[in-house]
């Protein structure tokens, strides 16, 4: 399932052709969206956003589109009338004068005014989404020792939204491994020392993969890494 740093980065290439365009054609493949096709065309996409791992696309007539891409969803952004070819199910296609942002595959899509998005019932059990510019490492040490979740394994502590929104499988590997924590850890065991690290890496660990389009060592460990995996091969 794509994380929070893979939500962003489509969240940024929709952002490039849709915001501030108009959307002249609304292309749906669930029956859900049907009602909404004709309020949707001939509006102005006036920002896209994530939080966590949803999608939201937001218009002038206060109408918002509601998107989580599951295991299998995929946001694809092509020039118009230029459709990939694949045998994915097209689930919402918006259409400009020169672009269109398809959404293959997807189940969990709906339209809601923006200003009932708080009474989303995903939505509204999320905790600070990890890439939001608010978030730093003292708010994720602040959360990681509240009475809430400090006595919660890491393991599972980790893939909850309502910790951090926007975190998954390996991203939780990933920090675990760079903070030097065992997963079967709860915050409560650790020192001050390691949970401060923990916070640091948590946020380092997310902001290189979201730069680096899923890379969480740096380019120079990675270079280095398949290399030697070249010369392991060759021998």
């Amino acid at each position: 399932m794509p994380e929070g740093p893979e939500i962003r980065r489509s969240a940024d290439a929709l952002a490039n052709v849709l915001q501030n365009q108009k959307i002249n054609k609304v292309t749906v493949g669930l029956q859900s969206l049907k009602p909404f096709q004709s309020e949707l065309s001939g509006q102005r996409v006036t920002q896209v956003s994530c939080r966590g791992k949803a999608m939201l696309l937001h218009f002038d007539n206060d109408l918002s589109i509601y998107s989580h891409n599951q295991l299998y969803g995929r946001w694809v952004v092509v020039p118009l009338d230029e459709l990939p070819e694949t045998n994915r199910s097209l689930r919402l296609g918006l259409h400009t004068d020169e672009h269109s942002a398809l959404l293959y595959s997807a189940s969990d899509i709906s339209v809601w005014p923006r200003e009932k998005l708080s009474e989303h019932p995903f939505l509204r059990k999320l905790g600070p989404d990890i890439l939001n510019q608010a978030v730093t490492p003292e708010v994720i040490l602040q959360r990681l020792t509240s009475s809430q979740f400090r006595k919660r394994s890491l393991a599972a502590l980790y893939l909850d939204q309502a910790f951090l929104a926007g975190m998954g499988n390996y991203l939780r590997s990933e920090i675990l491994f760079f903070a030097g924590i065992h997963p079967d850890s709860r915050p409560a065991n650790l020192s001050d020392e390691q949970n401060n690290h923990l916070a640091e890496q948590t946020l380092q660990v997310t902001y290189r993969s979201y730069e680096t389009g899923g890379y969480t060592t740096s380019i120079s460990v990675s270079v280095r890494a398949l290399h030697s995996a070249a010369e392991y091969e060759a021998e």
